[in-house]
């Protein structure tokens, strides 16, 4: 699978990686041998990489650099448009609770 590194500690060897699938993202823990101790990962750096399923997450074995600096703004980007999002986002519409039944109605509100 292809990615692109939208987070990287070469102290820890640890990687965050956003896949070409747009699924989960994929985490990468270097060992002893390590990409790290090649060249360097850096956010934007595009990784092919195999993908396998923890139990708590999706991780990435033996990434190889592909293309340095191939979406140095990815991260930034997401970012902005997660805060955009957020900003936009107004309060919950709550429906009104029909407490003799403990049910939430359902209404549809649109127009033919």
């Amino acid at each position: 699978m292809y990615g692109v590194v939208l987070w990287s500690d070469t102290i820890d060897k640890k990687a965050v990686i956003w896949c070409e699938d747009h699924g989960d993202l994929a985490y990468y823990v270097g060992s002893e041998t390590s990409i790290f101790d090649g060249p360097q990962l850096d956010a934007g750096d595009l990784v092919h990489f195999q993908v396998s399923d923890g139990e708590q997450m999706r991780l990435a074995q033996n990434p190889e650099l592909v293309s340095e600096c191939h979406a140095p703004a990815l991260a930034k980007n997401l970012r902005a448009v997660m805060d955009d999002a957020s900003s936009q986002q107004a309060a919950p519409v709550r429906a009104p609770v029909d407490r003799a039944q403990n049910v939430v109605p359902f209404r549809l509100s649109c127009t033919a």
